[in-house]
């Protein structure tokens, strides 16, 4: 029995593909989940219009990124903290922060796809900065810390 597949399935396959299993599974796990629906021409056509709308979104969100990737490229991040005699920051800069630089430079990246290339920054100096905008899509930003 052929079944399209609704949700990821492990060890069976993601969301619409199209697998073939044995009745008694799709009867009895994962149509009564959810987790799939029976392979006919009505739902191949369903499949197909939501591959097509998912395509399309798919296209609008990339120019989308792709306009944020070239406000990143052309940003020069700088933050300033607090110093101590020894050039050490009081704290540390870390991705809230940055996030928040990044807000008064006009760009809304959140905190979680933020993260520093040189682990912890507790000095003064420069760094870089890597931003997950999606899996293939990452920017490396520079970034400098100045006294306040």
């Amino acid at each position: 029995m052929e079944v399209i597949l609704i949700n990821d399935v492990d060890k069976l396959g993601f969301a619409e593909d199209v697998v073939k299993v044995k009745p008694g599974y799709a009867r009895n796990f994962l149509i009564p989940r959810g987790l799939g629906v029976v392979k006919n021409p009505t739902n191949l056509a369903l499949l197909t219009e939501k591959i097509k709308v998912r395509e399309k979104n798919e296209a609008k969100q990339m120019a989308n990124i792709n306009a944020i990737i070239e406000q990143l490229n052309s940003t020069n991040l700088q933050i300033g903290a607090k110093v101590g005699t020894t050039s050490r920051i009081f704290g540390s800069v870390n991705a809230v922060l940055i996030s928040e630089a990044f807000k008064k430079s006009g760009l809304d990246i959140d905190r979680r796809k933020i993260t520093v290339k040189e682990g912890e920054i507790k000095e003064l100096g420069s760094y870089t900065v890597i931003v997950n905008l999606t899996k293939e899509q990452v920017v490396e930003v520079p970034m400098e810390v100045i006294a306040e």
